[in-house]
């Protein structure tokens, strides 16, 4: 596991590209500093995109949306140029259930009365482009509600593009691995799927891992 993440944070083989999605951007904040330099693209998908969509200027109707880390999202994008790349068109409905009435829209033009809840197909082969390019390839989190099969699209997609980099892959724990096992899709055709979560994201921000941390006191112990 450590020796994977090193691979992601110690010189990775270019083009080095981030997928990272869930819902919220405040999670994500410390990793996406943290990984900005480093990386060639960073992809940004799931609840979390909206927050940079609105940070852009655009009218998310009902979509989740951190209004506190909008001025946050801005200096990000600022920052990153063309390396952060956002979802162009989304999946919408009135409400989250399963037999909902989708529509896809422009990710610039959400209506007022919808929400979005996964990225559309024109989203998905944009992102598919840059996987195809990367040699290092790191993804956390859904680019939907996969739970609900409506939502499922965008996360399949990604899921299956990440499989089929050519290089290193490394899904990043929790509801990512969930996610590749709730769609069936071959665990084996990524290099490692990490199972810290959570932990996975620490490490590639810098901190020492609890557990690393109690093995190098141990070896610096026995050192003395």
């Amino acid at each position: 596991e450590v020796e994977v993440l090193d691979r992601l944070t110690e010189e990775p083989a270019r083009p080095y590209v981030v997928v990272l999605g869930g819902s919220k951007v405040s999670d994500k904040l410390p990793v996406i500093k943290a990984l900005l330099p480093k990386v060639d693209r960073l992809l940004i998908g799931g609840g979390m995109c909206f927050t940079f969509l609105a940070a852009q200027g655009h009218d998310v109707g009902g979509s989740l949306l951190e209004a506190d880390q909008v001025d946050t999202c801005r200096g990000l994008l600022q920052e990153a140029g063309d390396r952060i790349v956002l979802p162009v068109d989304i999946v919408v409905a009135e409400a989250l259930v399963a037999d909902a009435r989708l529509k896809v829209v422009s990710a610039e033009q959400i209506p007022g009365d919808r929400k979005g809840l996964d990225i559309g197909p024109h989203s998905v082969a944009a992102f598919t482009e840059h996987l195809k390019e990367a040699k290092t390839v790191f993804w956390n989190g859904p680019m939907g509600v996969f739970e609900l099969a409506p939502f499922a699209a965008g996360t399949r997609g990604i899921a299956k593009s990440v499989a089929d980099v050519d290089g290193l892959s490394v899904v990043g724990g929790g509801d990512s691995a969930a996610a590749v096992r709730q769609l069936g899709l071959d665990e084996s055709a990524y290099s490692h799927i990490s199972t810290g979560g959570g932990a996975s994201l620490e490490y590639l921000e810098g901190k020492q891992l609890p557990g690393l941390a109690v093995l190098d006191e141990a070896a610096d112990w026995h050192a003395a």
